[in-house]
């Protein structure tokens, strides 16, 4: 997809088609209302019959215009005028897209800047605009012929008045959607070709794209040498080697810390001896998803070539029932010398963990961040719409938290309170695998918690947002844009 900035006056814009915002009331935006007086009041004509009211994601396609530079009008509802925010933004802009996916038209140009947003500039609405208008556009393809309904939509203008904020969106957004779209298509795979070999191929593939970009992958062996007794014990069910990804970013100076990002990467998870149900099951190649967006980040910050140094560690496995799989009862010796009980094999995610979030403390990390579709209780507790996050560093939680709300890529901080460490406690190791049934996501967190006692460190449980399910089943992409934008951050201060 070819995006671009557009600085020239609407009466010498030349476009297939012209998106447009109007507010509730059938009140017209600036834009709209420009346009209007260049068609002949058309506009006005067409929203007195009552076809649309200008409410949120309200679209209304308008292709018969007079002779003159624009062939067609797409309005969008945006909701009550000076009352319009972020969230609200992004769905109008969600409205739009599905509208020109929907139409068939190869070009369209985007002239939304005009809307005030709270909080909100040039630049993130840019940024905005070609994140939600490529997600609306990704395409399974890999397994899947797409030709009849393939996305027939070729460039998208972005008319801006500030062109040097809209050009700074404009390479942010690339690069968060470019990231995005890398996430998804490894998490869409399915596990019989996204192995954790394949994952790894991927990743060192990525690598030599970008000269300040590194991959190491550590086998079964090294693993072995290193005690991680935890993750191994994961792949003794599998035929398939696990592996140990690395991807070292180097965009600030070597004596500074870098930011740890570790990713589970299950790349299929059928719960082991712990047998999952079956229905459903095969949704459990998402489980790789916290691996795929660690890769998808590293590919945003060398794209930006942002000044910080960044590592991603990604965990991966799969998560088998076989003769030599772990068993519930069996004792585990972690990396850091802790043993484990395994009381459920399909509370796997957190054992890879608790072994990379040893192996991360060899980079003396700032601060170390964790994500996982790690527990089926997030679902429960959060829904589908935030991802939980629960910490050590209360400054580290802001921060991550800041970053969601601009990336309107929502997070809920849980408690990691000492009275919730009880549950865990065995009679026969260090520490249980799992706490019982109550305050699931919490005590999994106070697992990975007991490995990371040494550096500042954030969890984040995208179980309930890094897929969704049902009729529109695929991977979503978080939340690559939430940390891409706590890294934006960090690097702006």
């Amino acid at each position: 997809m070819d995006y671009s900035i557009e600085t020239q006056p609407l009466d010498k814009l030349r476009s297939h088609c012209l998106i447009a915002g109007i507010y509730e009331n059938q009140q017209l935006s600036d834009v709209a209302s420009a346009l209007d007086r260049l068609t002949q009041g058309t506009i006005d004509k067409v929203i007195k019959r009552g076809d649309i009211q200008g409410k949120i994601g309200e679209t209304l396609l308008l292709n018969v215009l007079p002779d003159g530079n624009i062939e067609r009008i797409l309005l969008v509802g945006l909701g009550e005028k000076g009352k319009v925010t972020r969230k609200h933004y992004r769905k109008a802009l969600a409205a739009a897209i599905k509208s020109i996916r929907d139409s068939k038209l190869q070009a369209v140009t985007s002239a939304l800047h005009d809307i005030e947003v709270t909080e909100a500039d040039a630049q993130w609405k840019t940024r905005q605009t070609v994140e939600v208008f490529n997600d609306g556009l990704y395409q399974y393809q890999y397994t899947k012929n797409c030709e009849d309904n393939k996305v027939k939509l070729q460039s998208v203008a972005i008319v801006a008045d500030d062109g040097a904020l809209a050009e700074t969106g404009l390479k942010q957004g690339l690069a968060i959607a470019q990231a995005m779209d890398l996430c998804k298509q490894l998490a869409d795979l399915p596990g019989n070709i996204c192995t954790p070999t394949y994952l790894a191929e991927k990743a060192t593939e990525l690598a030599a794209e970008f000269d300040n970009l590194d991959c190491e992958i550590l086998e079964e062996n090294h693993m072995e040498a290193l005690g991680m007794g935890a993750f191994l014990a994961v792949s003794r069910g599998s035929r398939q080697p696990a592996k140990l990804i690395t991807l070292n970013y180097q965009g600030a100076d070597a004596d500074s810390k870098p930011i740890v990002l570790v990713g589970k990467g299950l790349t299929f998870d059928a719960g082991g001896i712990s047998l999952k149900p079956g229905a459903g099951m095969d949704e459990m190649k998402y489980d790789m998803c916290g691996g795929a967006t660690v890769i998808g980040v590293l590919r945003a910050a060398a794209q930006m070539a942002l000044p910080l140094n960044i590592v991603g560690l990604v965990p991966s496995s799969e998560n088998l029932p076989d003769g030599d799989a772990n068993k519930p009862g069996d004792i585990l010796t972690s990396m850091s010398g802790k043993t484990i009980e395994v009381l459920n094999t399909d509370a796997e995610g957190r054992l890879i963990l608790c072994d990379t979030l040893t192996y991360a403390k060899k980079f003396n990390p700032e601060v170390v961040i964790d994500l996982a579709t790690l527990t089926g209780a997030c679902i429960v507790s959060l829904g589908r719409v935030p991802s939980g996050l629960l910490g050590n560093d209360d400054a580290l939680c802001e921060d991550l938290s800041k970053a969601s709300e601009s990336a309107c890529d929502s997070v809920w901080r849980l408690p990691l309170w000492e009275e919730y460490q009880e549950q865990l406690k065995s009679n026969f190791a260090d520490l249980a695998n799992i706490g019982g049934p109550e305050a699931g996501t919490i005590t999994a967190a106070c697992f990975l918690s007991r490995f990371t006692e040494d550096y500042r460190w954030a969890h984040l449980d995208i179980a309930g947002t890094a897929w969704r399910t049902g009729q529109n089943k695929g991977a979503t992409g978080r939340p690559v844009a939430m940390l891409t934008q706590y890294l934006l951050n960090r690097a702006n201060a």
